[in-house]
Parts: structure tokens; C-alpha cells; sequence
């Protein structure tokens, strides 16, 4: 890869033809947005980029500014900012190769969420409770998919059949806990600083395609690199 590659496609920039560079999902998208159908903002960081990471273990030169400029134009027609104290917007970052391979890959949900962003967030949607699960949600799944931390400690800290018998301040309590679970599992503080955090999520997506759930699936219906070839990672609103 050079380094005048290109590795983020905003989804008013690629097509329906560009599967294998863009994934089924994010070549669907771009479509959809080139049609004049209703697509939240966002962009795709292509399967050029996820073969590039897995080759050198590290996202490659000029990627995150381009994901930077990228996400400034998101905020510019949300009309909110990325992990902002009041009103933040939030993102996901979903794979998706040129193959479907449903659930084989890894999905991250929330980005952008903190303590501080957190409170902007309940006092926009006046639903504590709401805020507050969505914050622990978006901790264990990070945790597990991004950073690498089983299931089982999360699953202690529950402690309950159901999450809906949890009020908001139990979430809270449930949240705080699950930093801590993450602090013992790694060695380090939950990442709080929003765009660190979709750094390291877009490099766990694109890990996911090498995953063995994913290694296995291709096998099994005989999916080889001619028909999808590393997985994009979809940052959508």
C-alpha cells in the first residue's frame, strides 16, 4: 500500500459495485445514499485498510486522519460532536465483508460514550436509566471484543437473570464495576477519550476477520479471497 491510498470512503462516495473493496454492508450503504434513499451519515474504512492492518498488526499511515476528517464532516450533518458533554453523537463500527458472514464478525456499539458525555446524553433523552445501560452495555462489549476481556467476570457482576430488573442507579453501580472488571482484566483504565476509542475499535473489527468464528465459516461454505478478502469496518450514526 502506498501512501497515497485511500482508505475511508465517505457513504456519498462509493457504490454498490465496490463490494470487495467496501463490504456488502458499506457498498449497500453508499448506494442507497448515491440513490437519494434517507442513510444516516457516516463512512466505510475499507477491506484494503483491514488487509493492510493485519500485515504490519497496526493501522496503516494517514488512516485516522482520514477517519478525522471523515467524522468532522458526520458531525457537521448530525449537527452534534463525536463524545461532545452535551447532546454527543455516538457511533458504531460494524464489519462487513463482500461476503455475508452473519454474526462471525465483531460489531462495537456506542463509541464516544464517557462519563462526561454521558451526562449530556441523559439529559437529552431525560432517561437516566436509558443512559446508564447503554454506558454499561457499551463497557462490556468493549471490553470483550476491543480489549480481550471474557465474559465471565461481566457475567459475575450481574448477579441478576434479567438486566430490566435493574433501576438507573443500579446500572450506574453495575457500570462502575465493570470499569474496574476492565481495569483488573488489562492493566489499564477503561479508555475514555472518544476517538481513542474508535481507533481501537476499528482495529478489533478488522482483527475479527482473522477471528475463528470467521475462519471457520469461510471453510465451511468454501469462501475464498477471490470472493471476499478482509472485512471494511462501517462507522455509522
Amino acid at each position: 500500500m502506498s501512501g497515497a491510498s485511500k482508505w475511508v470512503y465517505a457513504f456519498g462516495e462509493g457504490n454498490g459495485s465496490d463490494r470487495m473493496l467496501l463490504g456488502g454492508k458499506g457498498a449497500n450503504l453508499c448506494e442507497m445514499t448515491r440513490i437519494g434513499l434517507p442513510v444516516p451519515p457516516g463512512f466505510v474504512v475499507t477491506t484494503e485498510a483491514c488487509l493492510a492492518y493485519l500485515k504490519e498488526n497496526r493501522l496503516p499511515d494517514g488512516l485516522m486522519d482520514e477517519v478525522h476528517a471523515q467524522l468532522r464532516r458526520v458531525e457537521e450533518a448530525a449537527g452534534k460532536r463525536f463524545g461532545a458533554a452535551a447532546d454527543p453523537l455516538l457511533v458504531s463500527v460494524r464489519s462487513g465483508s463482500a461476503m455475508s458472514m452473519p454474526g462471525m464478525m465483531d460489531t462495537i456499539l456506542n463509541l464516544g460514550l464517557n462519563e462526561q458525555s454521558l451526562a449530556g446524553l441523559i439529559k437529552a433523552t431525560g432517561n437516566p436509566r436509558f443512559g446508564w445501560d447503554a454506558y454499561r452495555r457499551m463497557i462490556q462489549l468493549f471490553g470483550k471484543v476491543a480489549l480481550g476481556v471474557p465474559d465471565e467476570p461481566f457475567d459475575r457482576e450481574m448477579a441478576v437473570r434479567l438486566d430490566v430488573e435493574l433501576a438507573a442507579g443500579q446500572l450506574q453501580q453495575l457500570a462502575q464495576r465493570f470499569l474496574e472488571v476492565v481495569r483488573e482484566h488489562t492493566g489499564r483504565p477503561f479508555p475514555d477519550d472518544p476517538h481513542e476509542q474508535l481507533e481501537i475499535a476499528i482495529a478489533a473489527v478488522f482483527r475479527s476477520w482473522n477471528g475463528k468464528r470467521a475462519i471457520d465459516y469461510r471453510r465451511q461454505f468454501r469462501i475464498t479471497p477471490q470472493m471476499a478478502n478482509g472485512t471494511a469496518a462501517n462507522v455509522c450514526t
